[in-house]
């Protein structure tokens, strides 16, 4: 089937006679062929006279999705589409082309994991370093498409290799101008998730766990990091936005990644004073916040708060006086470890542990007076040496993962009368954070 000349007079036409291709019969493979032919090029047609916004590319997109000729034979149009993905050259049919593979890939995860098979990892960090100045609409498309492929399995160490320093700088770069959508993206925000998922690649790369069989240190360069240790002061921009992020979002996703971001850059010694001080405290606030928030069976995420917060209190500058809120610090240790709290659950061993680790901090250590050993000191770990941070800690941060749309969970939320809203609020300043009016 050859394609046809078309004479449209409306957009109503054009949706029309896209319906009509679409639904054409296919039995065999020249027919889906060409079926696929000729939606792919009547829409580049006639793109830029009918697709003015996302909705209308969407709507092209789901059009193929809805339709028998891709219900009936999935596997086979999906191959079509990453050969399509892979040489496609022309502009409306190559931003289809990736539409249609970024919808489908987020009802059908497998279909991600096909492009990576495919080698199509390289070929979008090739579009993406290349097409912004032609298109940001298709770009963004492309990055869109490149987080999600990152973010539902492991990349390879062959693929990884393509991401270059001078491609992670041109990412942070994009942070630091001033956003083509104030009132829908202030932040840049899926140019730094997509930096915060490729910092989460370089931590399971490089840190796997003994029973693989690989060394914990065998691995690619973190180029995220290697980036920030260098030129760090060049991509402030970056630090505010992802504080200002973990504050405000709730999505468990979102939160995981940055927290596992910030362990690495208060454990690297060149970067422990990458944040501006007031930004540390923010972050003091928030996870003083959430760890009092979290309900009782959100232990995966307690103990990763409590992994950050101890790097983030003995390294950075809040190391020094004035010290920030150490009373409400010491509170929340407090509350955290006390088996006999009437509002939480019994602590677990791994968040006894973390949190005397966190009272190791020279600023945070209590005076103890002379006399019996306060019991519940003794519970918290005041009386044990010093306690280093784990080797292990970077496994288990590199390990945390959820789902996107999952939100953070919340004590206050689920139970609006929990008695840890007023400890909250009290800890927090009622909620009210630092460096916010």
């Amino acid at each position: 089937m050859d394609f046809v000349s078309y004479s449209l007079e409306n957009e109503q036409q054009f949706w029309d006679e896209l319906d009509e291709i679409v639904k054409r019969p296919c039995d065999n493979q020249h027919a889906i062929d060409s079926a696929l032919k000729a939606y792919l090029t009547f829409v580049a047609n006639y793109a830029h006279q009918y697709l003015r916004s996302d909705y209308d590319w969407a709507k092209c997109a789901f059009k193929l999705l809805g339709a028998q000729l891709f219900r009936l034979h999935k596997n086979y149009v999906r191959r079509r589409m990453f050969g399509r993905l892979r040489k496609e050259q022309s502009t409306p049919r190559l931003q289809l082309v990736a539409i249609i593979l970024l919808y489908d890939g987020r009802e059908s995860s497998r279909v991600f994991e096909h492009m990576l098979d495919e080698g199509l990892f390289v070929r979008l960090v090739d579009l993406v370093r290349e097409k912004k100045e032609q298109d940001p609409i298709m770009w963004r498309v492309f990055l869109d498409l490149l987080y999600e492929m990152s973010r539902i399995q492991r990349v390879r160490h062959e693929d990884l290799d393509a991401i270059d320093d001078e491609f992670v700088k041109y990412l942070f770069q994009l942070v630091e101008e001033d956003p083509e959508d104030l009132d829908n993206d202030p932040y840049h925000y899926p140019v730094i998730r997509m930096l915060l998922v490729l910092n989460e690649q370089y931590m399971v790369s490089t840190h796997t766990t003994p029973s693989s069989g690989r060394s914990l240190d065998n691995g690619p360069t973190n180029k995220i990091i290697k980036i920030l240790c260098y030129h760090g002061t060049d991509y402030r921009t970056f630090g505010e936005n992802i504080v200002l992020l973990i504050n405000r979002e709730s999505e468990t996703c979102l939160q995981l990644l940055i927290l596992k971001l910030l362990y690495l850059l208060f454990t690297t010694t060149a970067t422990y004073e990458y944040f501006y001080s007031n930004d540390l405290r923010v972050l003091v606030d928030v996870i003083i916040r959430n760890l009092l928030d979290l309900p009782d069976e959100a232990l995966s995420l307690r103990h990763t708060y409590l992994r950050v917060l101890y790097p983030l209190l003995n390294h950075t500058q809040l190391r020094k006086a004035p010290h920030y809120k150490r009373e409400e610090l010491l509170e929340l240790f407090m509350t955290l470890s006390d088996a006999g709290s009437a509002h939480f659950a019994p602590p677990d061993p791994t968040t006894i542990r973390l949190v005397s680790r966190c009272l190791t901090v020279p600023w945070l250590k209590p005076v103890i007076e002379e006399g019996p050993v306060n019991p519940a000191h003794r519970f918290l770990g005041m009386t044990l040496a010093r306690q280093g941070e784990s080797s292990i800690s970077v496994v288990e941060m590199a390990a945390q993962s959820e789902k996107p749309g999952v939100m953070l969970p919340s004590r206050t939320r689920d139970d609006p009368n929990n008695v840890a809203a007023d400890l909250n609020a009290n800890a927090t300043g009622g909620y009210e954070i630092a460096g916010e009016a």
